[in-house]
Parts: structure tokens; C-alpha cells; sequence
């Protein structure tokens, strides 16, 4: 069976052709700048990389039928009915959706149902599904949903202390994000320490551009950073993280700006961004923190945050087994690893230096000391093989829900 599996964001489109008779990925592909000026679709196989720029790609629907028309001229299909089924990540299910789905009209207008919830992805990963039905009406489409690794997190941690329309009414509470990368590097992460995963208490930090912490008790997530939106928590490239609810209010009064223009702020002017002025991207902080006092400070606030999660989240589960880090920024930044993990030794937590700074890019290796109480472990994620492995279990019947479907990476 050849699966494709699609992740549709606001203005971008990642995809994955997968084999399951060879094993086998066939081919990766994405869409950047789609409805913008200057575009890029990147196409990558056994045949080779085909790269094009600077093109004019209106919307998703143009940029999925852009890779299609790709897959077929670099060979890696004959015609595009050779795609069997799809998967499509859903960023937001909301309390609809606790595991991943066969997709029917009723589940589509259940998605755009919660779409406030994540008005910058939902409509995107609607649209996606929307597409490649109508380009494949006759395969099966499966939704792979970001929140549900989250679904387990307990009413004490996932409510907020409001008025309690907002919750009944509204669905304001915690969800959490970067479900499928948790899901992954937990299952990992119990299959390195040699134990089921339901008997590892662990803390994940998937630290890349946006950031999330989540706290895994006997394999299952029982708190994590991101709230009902992708913008609450540490420290992102350009995300506030955790503020004081008061600030938006407080701007809007004293510069007259909307409260959408504060919002859009928080998302896309602050976080490193707007510490430094300058940088969003991790290399370039840490390429200019010797000689620049706000890349310096950027740094050090990032890695405080992170350590706070660590500190919170090792008093909520009690005993912890391990630490691990994914993410771009978490699988490839040893300073941010370093500076995370610095004087936490009497918490158990002991940093093999050596090990950090000589680790290879995309290595899943173990960077603590041989006498560390608590293991720290690097996994680069693969988000792709949960969604093509649900896709997978869903069609044959043999998918309950994401704690105890027997993953090949377990």
C-alpha cells in the first residue's frame, strides 16, 4: 500500500510518500511561501532533489497538485491513482477527538466545528483533506490528530481558573501540541531504558522554532507546556510563551492597537525575536552571543524556562527516569542542552559534556554520565512515522488508541 501523508500549515505543506510493501519512504516533499510571492516546492528521492523557486502557488490546492505533477515527472509515480491511502495531521481535535480517525464528512465538519480553536492551522488542514479528496475520491483519508497524545492530561491540570461558562461553553482549557513528536521520543525513550512504556515516568522538551514541555507519567502525558493554543509556555522563536494575562489588555490601551494586532504580535514579533531584535534562529543567537548582550540574555532566559518546566514537572511525577530532548533546536543545540541541564545535579541530572558537545547531527544517542540518576537522551523526532503507522493500523482495524498500539519504534 503507498501512502501519502500531508501536513498542511498557514502558508506551508510538508508531505511524505510512503511504501508499506518495501518499508520503504519513496519520497519527501515540501511547499513553502504558498499565497505569497517567491514560493519554493522541494521534491526529494531515490532520483534526486527537484527544487523550484520562485514560483507563483496560489493556495494548497496548487501547491499538493505542484508535487503530484513532481512525483510523476521524477518517476517516483506512473500516475497518482498509485496512491493507495492518506494521512493528514490535524493540529487541533478540541475535546472531539482523543485518537486518530477514518475521515467522513461528519468528521471534517466536526474539525471546521472547532477551527476557533486553531484559526491559523485548522482551516489549512481542512483545505488539505478537502484537496486530495477531490484529486482522490475513491482512497481512504485518515486524520492524525496533534492534541491526542495530550488527551490524557487530568482535569486538574488541563482546566484554567476562570469563569466556568468559558470552559462549559466555550472549551477554554489546556490541549497541548506537538503531539505526534511526543508520542514518538516517549516510545522511544522507554524502548532505550529497556522498560514498556507504560512503566516510564519521563520529561520531554521538543525545542525547535515553537517549544513544548510535556510531562509523561507510566507512558502517558499528564502535562505539557502549550495551552489551548500553541502560544502559551517557554520561549519560542518568535512566541512569547507565558506572559502576564494583563499584557495585551495593557498594550492595546496604551498604543490603541486592536487586540488581533496584539495577538499577532505575541505570535510572530516576540519570543527570541523580540528579546533580540534581530534573530528568530538559534544559529544565529548563539553565532552572535560573544559580541551581542541581547543574543547573550536570549539564551539565558530561554534555558531558564526550560529548567523551570524541568524543576515543575519532576516535582509532578515524583520519580523520573529520563530526560529528552527533540525538536531542531533540541537535537542540534549543544549549548541549549548544556545550559538547560546546568547545576541540576543534585536533582540527579548529570550532563556528560564530552558526549553534548561531540554529538552528530540526527545521532539518538545518551549524553548523561554513566552515574546519572536520571538518563538525558537526544531522539530526533519523526512525527511522519506516527502518522503513516496510524493510517496504517486505522484501515486494518487494529488501531485502538495511541497508548497501547504496538508501534515498530517501540
Amino acid at each position: 500500500m503507498l501512502i501519502l501523508t500531508l501536513n498542511c500549515g498557514s502558508s506551508s505543506l510538508k508531505c511524505q510518500l510512503y511504501d508499506e510493501d518495501t518499508d520503504k519512504i519513496v519520497a519527501k516533499a515540501t511547499a513553502e511561501r504558498i499565497g505569497l510571492d517567491g514560493a519554493v516546492i522541494s521534491v526529494k528521492s531515490d532520483s534526486g532533489e527537484v527544487t523550484l523557486k520562485d514560483k507563483t502557488v496560489a493556495d494548497h490546492k496548487e501547491a499538493i497538485e505542484n508535487i503530484l505533477q513532481c512525483f510523476k515527472e521524477t518517476g517516483v509515480l506512473k500516475n497518482i491513482e498509485e496512491i493507495e491511502a492518506a494521512g493528514h495531521r490535524i493540529v487541533h481535535g478540541g475535546d472531539l477527538f482523543q485518537k486518530s480517525t477514518l475521515i467522513d464528512e461528519d468528521v471534517i465538519k466536526r474539525i471546521e466545528s472547532i477551527s476557533h480553536l486553531a484559526p491559523l492551522h485548522n482551516p489549512s488542514n481542512v483545505l488539505g483533506i478537502r484537496v486530495l479528496e477531490n484529486i482522490l475520491p475513491k482512497i481512504p483519508h485518515v486524520a492524525v490528530f496533534d492534541t491526542a497524545f495530550h488527551s490524557t492530561i487530568p482535569e486538574k491540570a488541563h482546566r484554567y481558573a476562570i469563569p466556568g461558562e468559558w470552559y462549559d461553553k466555550y472549551k477554554v482549557r489546556r490541549y497541548g501540541f506537538h503531539g505526534s513528536s511526543h508520542l514518538y521520543v516517549s516510545k522511544r525513550t522507554a524502548k532505550i531504558l529497556g522498560k514498556p512504556a507504560m512503566q516510564c515516568n519521563m520529561i520531554i522538551l521538543h525545542v525547535g522554532n515553537g517549544a513544548s514541555i510535556t510531562a509523561v507519567e507510566n507512558g502517558l502525558s499528564v502535562d505539557t507546556s502549550m495551552g489551548m493554543t500553541p502560544l502559551e509556555g517557554v520561549i519560542m522563536g518568535t512566541r512569547s510563551g507565558n506572559i502576564d494575562a494583563s499584557i495585551p489588555a495593557f498594550i492595546t490601551k496604551m498604543t490603541g492597537q486592536s487586540i488581533e494586532e496584539v495577538n499577532e504580535a505575541l505570535y510572530k514579533q516576540s519570543g527570541l525575536l523580540g528579546l533580540t531584535g534581530k534573530y528568530s534562529d538559534r544559529r544565529d543567537i548563539e553565532a552572535n552571543a560573544e559580541t551581542d548582550e541581547l543574543c547573550k540574555l536570549a539564551i539565558e532566559m530561554e534555558c531558564y524556562n526550560l529548567k523551570k518546566y524541568i524543576g515543575s514537572y519532576m516535582a509532578v511525577l515524583n520519580r523520573v527516569d529520563a530526560i529528552a530532548f527533540t525538536g531542531g533546536v533540541g537535537e542540534n543545540s549543544a549549548i541549549i542542552r548544556e545550559k538547560t541541564l546546568e547545576n541540576l545535579e543534585y536533582l540527579g541530572v548529570e550532563l556528560d559534556k564530552e558526549k553534548n558537545n561531540s554529538l552528530k547531527r540526527g545521532s539518538e544517542a545518551e549524553i548523561s554520565t554513566s552515574s546519572s540518576k536520571i538518563k538525558v537522551f537526544v531522539i530526533p523526532t519523526d512525527e511522519e512515522i506516527v502518522l503513516t503507522e496510524d493510517v496504517i493500523a486505522v484501515l486494518k482495524g487494529e488501531y485502538q488508541d495511541h497508548s497501547s498500539h504496538p508501534y515498530s519504534f517501540l
